[in-house]
């Protein structure tokens, strides 16, 4: 396993457990159809979301970024390398009916 592997399974082992406080409303605006995982590996707001989707969106993102560039920086590898292989991962994790931006740009429901 490369070491940008290692820091990846720690971190979503980490988004999945460690993020508790936040873990709820991201699941219950996901379910709403309010946000979905993006390309990029962070939380895009779904057209015709309520205002507080764009902030719980900010906030996750901003936490997410930091941890992206930790491990980057950790790796020798540049943000936007993390950010996509985090992406995939993050799309191909979600659940049936969340929301993932396709290759397109577009929203779709998996």
């Amino acid at each position: 396993m490369t070491q940008i592997s290692k820091f990846l399974a720690v971190f979503l082992f980490s988004l999945a457990l460690g993020g508790a406080a936040l873990a709820g409303p991201l699941d219950d605006a996901k379910a709403a159809g309010w946000v979905g995982e993006r390309l990029d590996g962070y939380v895009g707001v779904v057209p015709g979301a309520p205002a507080n989707a764009t902030a719980l969106a900010g906030s996750i993102n901003s936490k997410r970024r930091s941890k992206y560039q930790g491990i980057a920086a950790a790796n020798g590898t540049s943000l936007q390398a993390v950010e996509i292989l985090i992406g995939k991962k993050l799309i191909a994790r979600a659940k049936p009916g969340d929301i993932v931006m396709n290759a397109s740009g577009q929203w779709v429901r998996r």
